[in-house]
């Protein structure tokens, strides 16, 4: 029972969530968390690897993958499904473990041939742990504006053997853990915008490179800034074409908006279930639980007509600024419930459980922040969308 497809090529999703789900059941204890909650970050990053590296073992990983860089083929939405159902069984937190779905992808559309097929399996398996480097500080929603500068160290940019990067970039996720980070740079002229902007692939343990965790409101050091100073990186590191970087990122966005959003909605089912659980008795417990879960349907039906129009075409576009909006206030609403039927547990309980509602209800509170803030979401969705102005 539970044996691991050998091909995901012309595999269904309905068996293979069968399947899937068979076999994480039969090896529930070799999965399951070595700590007590909360848990530190590092212990949520450690298990995060960990259960990596045994899924990769096993052959879950690779499924969806391109056999050239590693995988075993199939629809990219086996490998979705793998995600939710890891975030679904709390195994992972899902916003860490997303990062593959963020940055993979990337490596594999943009990368020389030969360092994808070198690096996605180490990302997969756990061996390696990579990030993000697109904010900065003065360019978050607006990031076409990045200032952090890479320059050719001599000859023709084109041609030149090594860059030189200097700048800074913030709200680095894990960059602490990371091995190495997909980063963007002003190649161009700063009032180039998008077409001075490419993209590399730095290891962090390069010189010069200087890495500050931020403590965010739930206490955790999830993110971070990151410091270049006169950090050197081959040439063969480019992603992609030379200041063709923004096509690298909006090469991210159909998998921040469908994959990612996909595993962060079974953890937020999984959450809803658990205040139902144990939360007493409660004279609108039913209004309560049911807007929370109508939301969070609706956001479901939504992000499966994403998933599915991303498998058949490969893109996807502005309508995807519904889905953040969608996800950011389920999210919110969810924790809102907490907080309505577990009175006091928010603010109050010092219990593991306690610290785990309280940490979750105050990240919730930046999900119509990050990833792009609810009100640039709206815009895009009024004048791409509805037309009802211009982008000028």
């Amino acid at each position: 029972m539970g044996q691991v497809p050998d091909s995901g090529a012309s595999l269904g999703l309905a068996p293979y969530r069968a399947e899937l789900h068979a076999w994480l059941d039969a090896h529930r204890e070799e999965l399951a968390p070595r700590f007590s909650p909360p848990g530190t970050l590092d212990d949520h990053v450690a298990q995060m690897q960990r259960v990596k590296g045994i899924l990769f073992e096993a052959g879950w990983m690779q499924l969806g993958w391109p056999e050239r860089v590693g995988g075993r083929g199939g629809s990219p939405m086996l490998r979705t499904e793998l995600g939710a159902a890891i975030a679904g069984r709390d195994l992972a937190d899902p916003g860490l473990f997303s990062l593959i779905e963020v940055l993979a992808p990337t490596l594999i559309d943009f990368a020389p041939p030969a360092l994808a097929a070198e690096v996605v399996p180490r990302l997969l398996s756990g061996a390696e742990l990579w990030c993000q480097g697109f904010s900065e500080p003065d360019s978050g929603s607006d990031l076409a504006s990045l200032r952090c500068r890479a320059a050719p160290e001599a000859g023709d940019a084109r041609e030149a053997p090594r860059w030189v990067i200097n700048g800074q970039k913030v709200w680095t996720s894990l960059a602490q853990f990371s091995d190495r980070c997909v980063l963007l740079t002003r190649t161009g002229p700063t009032d180039s915008r998008h077409r001075g902007i490419t993209a590399f692939f730095v290891d962090m343990d390069t010189p010069g490179i200087t890495v500050a965790p931020l403590e965010m409101l739930n206490g955790e050091q999830e993110f971070a800034e990151v410091f270049f100073d006169d950090v050197v990186v081959p040439a063969d590191r480019m992603l992609g074409e030379l200041n063709g970087g923004w096509a690298v990122a909006m090469s991210i966005l159909p998998y921040e908006r469908s994959s990612c959003f996909w595993q962060r909605i079974a953890y937020l089912y999984r959450r809803l279930q658990q205040v139902v659980e144990v939360a007493p008795d409660h004279d609108r417990a039913a209004e309560i639980v049911g807007e929370a879960y109508l939301q969070l349907h609706a956001l479901r039906a939504r992000s499966r007509a994403t998933q599915h129009r991303l498998a058949e075409t490969g893109t996807l576009g502005a309508e995807t600024s519904i889905d953040k909006v969608l996800v950011a206030t389920a999210e919110q609403t969810t924790y809102d419930a907490v907080r309505r039927l577990l009175p006091g547990t928010i603010e109050l309980d010092d219990s593991g459980a306690g610290e785990v509602w309280r940490s979750d209800y105050l990240y919730s509170r930046a999900a119509t922040i990050y990833g792009g803030t609810i009100e640039v979401q709206r815009n895009i969705i009024a004048r791409r969308l509805l037309e009802l102005g211009s982008d000028a």
